[in-house]
């Protein structure tokens, strides 16, 4: 466009001369040789132009005759170039769309075309192509060649550590990682995988500084690099707790400031609180946290946060967290274990009950069996509701990776990823729930009990009994009835098994020559 513009430019001032010279009409006299000769004004100029640009046209063509041998080898060159590329760049479309065969046909085709040390691509395609024709061998040879190349040894690094993490060689993969993060920090699969090395080591000082480079090169945004923080403090508290207990306070304090709702944090910092006897504070700590989501590591250290109070004191202090989260599963938990504590059974019913309508959990029936067997004694009740804890969801657990913790650490065992761990109910026993929720809709528990456990029968009636639960609100009284007669009368035709839970050791088996019979009774 530019060039356009001058050259009208130019042609415009041309035109004003020409118009300004035609305005003022003269001659000009030349004397040359002893001849005088005379031009108009305007004739002189127009061979003057005339002149100059017959020059510029001869000086064209002698450059272009003189430099055509180069312009057409220019020419032919730029074509193979553009053809060499032409074949890398379906190469690797090819490589990326998983045909080897391909990949490595246009690979030898761009190779041919183009020199591989002025296009470091084309060994970058021969990898690929190594790789889905299942030649490992061959690719990690030619990422070690990248090394050798500058431009190419971070390319080469990460297609070593990722042949690394195929074969499950962690160390080589963070060996590779560390060299690719020392060259340039601003890699986040390098900076990530040293991390989980340093993590794994227990060096936290340098896990924490590598998140502040992080930080601050901006790699991260500010919320996610505090809780990164947050997460490494509290592992370096809970690691330094009873060597180091200063500096594991000041871990603890700074963790749990960047992430108030972080239960491990905030006990892990109220620990180190009620060391020094500050339960002022270690309570306060905990009750923001309990707030932001209820744990039960959270309530059980709240509740015995002073190892002197009474029983009483405690409930009290569980009946304050449970003000502070109404309706909440582990509110009424929470209250129910210390009501079982102070032996206020009646209460501490009631809570598991309203804790079981909220969410129907394992521990919940557990801690009311516990409530059952310290109240009334009552083994019949008490193995019932474990039958219902069997088939109830588990509780929340710390899970990451299909691994399940009672207790949190930083890192997931599996795979080394840091902060991997949540807080959430394990997906185990898919089919005990389908069963359990069907069994609640039909038909009360069935539990499996020998002769001798039952209620007394009649002789009579002892081989083929059926006992009954009483109905709700009348005695606890078994009612015995005749059960039906099979459906085959032959006496060699065995009987089908009696379903029994996990929690039922069921009848060791017999021989029928040695040992007598024995009856089995179903408790409905």
């Amino acid at each position: 466009m530019i060039r356009i513009l001058f050259f009208l430019l130019v042609v415009f001032a041309l035109g004003l001369g020409f118009a300004w010279l035609a305005d003022r009409p003269g001659d000009m006299v030349v004397t040359f040789g002893g001849y005088q000769y005379q031009v108009s004004l305007m004739v002189a100029a127009v061979a003057v132009v005339a002149a100059v640009a017959a020059v510029m046209i001869v000086w064209w063509l002698v450059k272009s005759i003189w430099n055509s041998p180069y312009a057409i080898a220019r020419h032919f060159r730029v074509r193979r170039r553009d053809r060499g590329y032409q074949a890398l760049s379906t190469g690797m479309i090819a490589a990326g769309a998983g045909d080897g065969a391909l990949a490595r046909k246009k690979g030898k085709e761009a190779a041919k075309l183009i020199r591989s040390d002025q296009e470091p691509l084309i060994h970058l395609l021969d990898a690929q192509a190594a790789l889905l024709e299942g030649d490992h061998e061959g690719a990690r040879k030619k990422f070690e060649a990248m090394l050798d190349d500058p431009e190419m040894r971070l390319l080469g690094l990460r297609g070593l550590y990722l042949e690394a993490e195929r074969l499950g060689d962690r160390n080589a993969a963070r060996h590779y990682a560390g060299r690719a993060a020392a060259a340039a920090p601003q890699l986040a699969w390098a900076a990530e995988s040293t991390m989980e090395e340093l993590v794994a080591r227990g060096d936290w000082d340098a896990a924490l500084k590598l998140v502040d480079a992080q930080k601050s090169t901006r790699q991260v945004d500010r919320a996610a690099a505090d809780r990164r923080r947050a997460v490494l403090l509290t592992a370096k508290a809970e690691a330094l707790f009873d060597s180091e207990p200063d500096t594991a306070r000041t871990a603890a304090q700074e963790a749990n400031r960047l992430q108030p709702a972080f239960s491990p944090a905030a006990i892990v910092a109220a620990r180190a609180l009620l060391r020094q006897n500050d339960v002022r504070k270690a309570s306060k700590t905990l009750e923001t946290a309990w707030r932001a989501e209820p744990h039960p590591d959270v309530a059980d250290l709240y509740i015995h946060a002073r190892p002197g109070d009474a029983v009483l004191d405690r409930l009290n202090r569980a009946r304050k967290l449970q003000e502070m989260k109404k309706n909440h599963p582990e509110s009424s938990l929470a209250v129910a274990r210390a009501a079982l504590e102070a032996q206020d059974y009646g209460l501490a019913r009631r809570e598991a009950d309203a804790a079981i309508r909220m969410d129907r959990r394992e521990g919940a029936y557990l801690l009311l069996a516990d409530i059952e067997e310290a109240e009334t004694g009552d083994v019949g009740k008490v193995r019932q509701l474990l039958a219902k804890a069997v088939r109830a969801p588990r509780d929340p657990a710390w899970v990451a990776d299909g691994v399940v913790s009672e207790r949190w650490i930083p890192a997931s065992p599996v795979t080394g990823r840091i902060d991997a761990f949540e807080w959430r109910a394990p997906a185990e026993r898919v089919a005990q729930l389908i069963e359990s929720a069907e069994h609640d809709i039909s038909a009360p528990p069935v539990l499996a009990v020998t002769a001798q456990d039952a209620h007394p029968v009649p002789p009579e009636d002892v081989e083929d009994a059926v006992i009954e639960a009483p109905a709700a609100g009348q005695a606890h009284k078994p009612t015995v009835r005749k059960a039906p007669e099979p459906a085959y009368a032959d006496a060699a035709e065995p009987e089908a098994e009696q379903p029994r839970l996990p929690d039922d050791p069921g009848v060791e088996p017999q021989d029928a020559e040695t040992d007598p019979p024995q009856s089995r009774f179903r408790l409905f």
